[in-house]
Parts: structure tokens; C-alpha cells; sequence
């Protein structure tokens, strides 16, 4: 009796009469935080490794500055993944298989188009593009035809997370993770062979880098594509790409969806990129020292970004049923097992960071300026693990609009004119950075406030007709 009234008092997350159990949870997780590995951290990570080989801090600032430019154009092509996720998610848990066939293709189109785009306005910028950055011309010249290369891998980024977001709206993330490995089989391979010229190819260095993640994206695509079209399992879909796009208020269902998602996705990655611009011009040391704790940033904070992707789908599914116990619940469990990865990995990394920094650094030039800032920053990563759960759930209730107002509000009136007003100060550039990082995840801090105040509320819960 004791305590079944202690229980009552404890947090859903530590019950077990609501949402999903935790062994459900971590099998979802799983294939995700693999997915998530490959695709944020693990490649990247490699990738930065062999350039340090090449022993030239401008190349591997180059090569952070340009990834990040990248990540927030990838960002775009990640909401309507989500959007894709949601319809999909709704429509399957509904049994509504054919529409959730027409989603697959409608996201499979949209993403197409949008990835040449892309392609093509990265491709033709590039110049104007380091010129904003006010780079040193060493970075300029290695950047500008290492962009126009990647930006042709931009065109599959887009298509396979488009179907990335097909197979998460019906509880697949077995196959995402099969993929991301046979295209890290890849993207290694051909890194290897192109940045240090092995097995008889040339030495491209940075270039061999780009062409590898071409490989890597197009193997994904083709990968994926069989396997939609093909795999028995996917039958009752009915899914069939080369018909035309379905009613204009499907599309425009998919669009509504997707549209606050980019906005806040991009606006969110954009103020990376931003950090670049206000660091640049401290010089190619602090650059490299923003692109050494980034990439160990990256690593400690993929379980919440893999939770995040589970909470997403979790929450697509209960919604439908207006399951609103379980998906409280879903939430808590969510923020304590990835407080529970994060927080370790953070501690290690921060008690030895020149260690782990030095594998970026042959020439041990900036390995001093990072170990001394990484333990500082990386206090303050607990926020953004926070709202990443946060923003996730919210999505998958379809309530992306306060995701997008909230982050915009955040960023425009708080972080990008206080990180400008920084950048101006006459401080010491160790302090300029701390207090340059630390205004983001002050951001954060914020926006994890306003979600949980939104899904304390009941507003969210307006259940829309499928």
C-alpha cells in the first residue's frame, strides 16, 4: 500500500500503466541512434579524421565551415521527412494503406524537385557564399570547388530522407539503419581511397571527400528505392511513383506540415552556420576549434537526436487514437533514457579532451584553444537535449507551428542579435567564444520552457480529421 501511493506521486516515466515499455522504446532506438551515427556523427567524424591527416588547418576549417552549410540546406529536405512521418504515421495507424502509398510518393516528388533546386543554387553561389563568410583566401580557394561538388550530393540527400520519412510513419527503422550502413560501407571506401590516394586512386584530398559523399548518397537512394517498390511487405500500399501527384488538398496538407518544420529546422542549423560568421573572423585557429568541439558535440548529443526521431513516430501513432496518457508518458521515458546516454558521454569527453581533440589536430594547433572551451560549452548541451525531445513530440502531434514560432521567436529576437553584439566586443577571444556558444544554448533553454508549458496545455490534443 506504502507504495502504490509512493507511484503516484512519481512522474509517468517510472510507471509502467501508460505508453509504450521501455524495451519497446530502446528496439525503436536502436536502428535510429545507428541511422543517426552515420548520418550526423560517426562519417563526419572520419571524415575530419583523415582530412587532419592532410596536416593544414585551413582544410579541415574549410571542411567544418562547408558541412555546416550543408546541414542546414539538409535540414529542409528533414521536414518533409517529419511531415512525411506524420501523414504516413496517421494514415497507417488508421489502416488507410493506399493513402499512406500516395504519401510515400507525393514526399518522393516534392523532395526531388526541391533537391535539384538546391543543387543547382549551391552549385552556381558557391563564390558569394565564402565571400559572406569573410574567410581567409586559403579557405576560399579549397572551399569553392569542394561545395560544387557536394552540392550535387544535396539532390539524394533530399530523396532518400524523404523516404527515410515513409518507412519511420510505419514503424520501419530497420531498413533507414540497413541503408545508412551499405552507404557508410561506402562513403569510407571511397574517402579513404580519394582524400589519401589508396588502392591506385589519385590523392584528391578535399575534393575526394565530396565525390565520396556523392557515392554514398546515390547508393542510399537506389538502395531504398528497390526496396519500397519491391519488398512484399510494402504491397498493400500500393505504391507506384510515376502516377501523378494526388488532390491539391493532400499536397497541401503535406506542404502545411512541412513548411513550419523547415522553417524551424532550418532556422535552427542556420545558427550554427551564423557561429561560423561570428568566429571566422577571430581567425582559421578558432575556426577549427568550432569545428573540433562541434564534432564532439555532435557525437554526445545523438541519442536524444535518435529519441527524438522515436518520439516523433510514437507520437504520429497514439495521436490518432487520442491516446494522451500514453504519450505523456512516451515523453517522460524519451527524456530520461537520453539524459542517461548524454550526460555520460559528455563527462568522459570533458575529462580528457585533448585527447579526443588531438585527432583532429596532427599540428596540435588549436588543441589547446578547444580542450579549454569544450568542458565549459558542454554544460549547457543538456538544453538543447531537451528541447530536441520536446520539438519532436510536438511534431508528431502536428503541432509543428509552435515548434516554428517558438524557435523563430527565440533566434531572431534573442540569439542572432546578441551573438552579433558579441562578435563586436573587444574581449578576449577565449571569452568571445564561451559566451558566443553559450548564448545558443541559452536559446535552447528557453524553447524547452515554452514546449513544456505548451504540452502541460491541452491544445495540442485538437485531433484533425484524417
Amino acid at each position: 500500500m506504502k507504495k502504490e501511493t509512493i507511484c503516484a506521486y512519481l512522474p509517468d516515466f517510472v510507471r509502467t500503466g501508460y505508453g509504450e515499455k521501455y524495451s519497446t522504446i530502446l528496439r525503436y532506438f536502436f536502428p535510429e541512434v545507428i541511422s543517426a551515427l552515420l548520418l550526423y556523427s560517426a562519417l563526419s567524424l572520419f571524415d575530419s579524421i583523415l582530412i587532419a591527416h592532410l596536416r593544414s588547418t585551413s582544410t579541415y576549417a574549410t571542411l567544418g565551415l562547408t558541412n555546416s552549410l550543408l546541414h542546414t540546406i539538409t535540414k529542409l529536405a528533414e521536414a518533409f521527412s517529419v511531415s512525411s512521418t506524420v501523414l504516413a504515421g496517421r494514415f497507417n495507424g488508421a489502416k488507410l494503406y493506399q493513402e499512406v502509398g500516395k504519401t510515400a510518393r507525393d514526399t518522393f516528388w516534392i523532395t526531388l524537385l526541391l533537391g535539384l533546386f538546391f543543387t543547382i543554387v549551391l552549385y552556381s553561389s558557391s563564390q558569394a557564399i565564402y565571400f559572406w563568410y569573410d574567410v581567409p583566401e586559403s579557405i576560399r580557394i579549397i572551399g569553392v570547388p569542394f561545395l560544387r561538388l557536394k552540392a550535387i550530393s544535396v539532390l539524394f540527400s533530399f530523396v532518400y530522407l524523404g523516404f527515410f520519412g515513409f518507412l519511420r510513419g510505419i514503424k520501419n527503422t530497420a531498413v533507414p539503419m540497413y541503408s545508412f550502413l551499405l552507404g557508410a560501407v561506402v562513403f569510407i571506401f571511397f574517402d579513404y581511397a580519394l582524400v589519401l590516394g589508396k588502392f591506385g586512386f589519385p590523392a584528391l584530398e578535399l575534393q575526394g571527400s565530396a565525390i565520396a559523399s556523392i557515392a554514398q548518397n546515390v547508393t542510399m537512394t537506389f538502395a531504398l528505392l528497390l526496396y519500397i517498390l519491391f519488398d512484399k511487405n510494402n504491397r498493400k500500399y500500393v505504391i507506384c511513383l510515376l502516377q501523378p501527384l494526388r488532390s491539391p488538398s493532400y499536397i497541401k496538407e503535406l506542404i502545411t506540415l512541412s513548411l513550419p518544420v523547415a522553417i524551424d529546422k532550418v532556422v535552427f542549423a542556420a545558427s550554427y552556420a551564423w557561429l561560423y560568421a561570428t568566429i571566422c573572423p577571430m581567425g582559421k585557429y578558432w575556426a577549427a576549434t568550432y569545428t573540433a568541439v562541434r564534432d564532439m558535440e555532435k557525437l554526445a548529443i545523438l541519442p536524444a537526436i535518435a529519441f527524438a526521431q522515436v518520439i516523433t513516430f510514437l507520437v504520429s501513432n497514439d495521436y490518432a487514437n487520442g491516446n494522451w496518457d500514453a504519450i505523456r508518458s512516451n515523453i517522460y521515458k524519451a527524456l530520461f533514457l537520453s539524459a542517461g546516454m548524454v550526460v555520460p558521454l559528455l563527462l568522459v569527453l570533458s575529462l580528457w579532451p585533448s585527447y579526443f581533440i588531438a585527432l583532429f589536430d596532427k599540428k596540435d594547433a588549436f588543441t589547446g584553444l578547444a580542450a579549454c572551451v569544450f568542458p565549459i560549452v558542454s554544460i549547457f548541451v543538456i538544453f538543447d537535449l531537451m528541447q530536441l525531445i520536446l520539438a519532436g513530440a510536438l511534431r508528431g502531434a502536428g503541432d509543428v507551428k509552435t515548434v516554428m514560432f517558438v524557435r523563430l521567436f527565440v533566434f531572431i529576437s534573442y540569439f542572432w542579435p546578441a551573438s552579433y553584439l558579441i562578435s563586436l566586443m573587444a574581449l578576449p577571444d577565449t571569452l568571445k567564444f564561451i559566451l558566443l556558444y553559450g548564448l545558443f544554448y541559452l536559446g535552447t533553454a528557453f524553447m524547452s520552457i515554452i514546449y513544456i508549458n505548451r504540452l502541460a496545455g491541452s491544445g495540442w490534443q485538437k485531433l484533425r480529421n484524417i
